[in-house]
């Protein structure tokens, strides 16, 4: 029998408001219709990870929760600094094997992470199709500084640079599928069609 702890699951996101979030939506869609988006997303990946394993679910939120919030998660807010600060931030809410996803990629599926923290891994990785990645693990969350700090977010070596650090820790790493961010216009097309293919299947 398993008896590895199960893990804790971290989101880190923005508050869905308008001119904030999904700017790269803007145009053709309205801020308001971005921040719709925006808010579905969130709400969709908040309420797959309820479907998953986990001890503990924490939100690390730039802004202030809503009625998009269901219950059962931690709130901190997010601390100030580069997309890697706040990342190493939002882990320090957290003990023991964690596991951080964005807001970015409601197409998750509980499926795709039941065995997180589970594996005797050190880390787990998901790389997303744009060269960034929508989640990251580590057994051990105290880690994360030397890991995370100093890699250049948003681009389109920003995943391979951080599976390489990884790699070079001598982590015994677990890639997660690769998943597309809904970014852009085109994202939220690509990722719709492909649902109703799945659904079709």
């Amino acid at each position: 029998m398993n008896t590895l702890p199960p893990v804790t699951l971290l989101v880190i996101a923005k508050e869905p408001v308008p001119g904030r979030v999904k700017t790269r939506l803007t145009p053709p869609y309205t801020p308001q219709e971005a921040a719709t988006l925006a808010e579905a997303a969130l709400t969709d990946t908040l309420h797959t990870l309820l479907r998953a394993p986990a001890r503990r679910r924490v939100l690390a939120l730039d802004g202030t929760p809503g009625p998009w919030l269901p219950p059962g998660y931690d709130v901190a807010p997010q601390s100030l600094g580069g997309l890697d600060e706040r990342i190493i931030a939002a882990f320090a809410h957290c003990d023991g094997p964690t596991l951080l996803v964005g807001m970015d990629t409601p197409h998750l599926t509980a499926d795709m992470i039941a065995g997180v923290g589970r594996d005797g891994r050190d880390a787990w990785f998901g790389p997303a199709a744009d060269g960034g990645f929508w989640a990251l693990g580590l057994a051990d969350p105290a880690r994360v500084g030397a890991l995370v700090r100093g890699v250049p977010m948003s681009t389109d070596r920003t995943g391979a640079i951080q599976r390489i650090r990884l790699a070079e820790a001598g982590l015994a790493v677990t890639d997660l599928p690769v998943l597309r961010d809904v970014d852009t216009a085109a994202d939220a097309a690509a990722v719709v069609l492909n649902s109703m293919a799945e659904v079709v299947r």
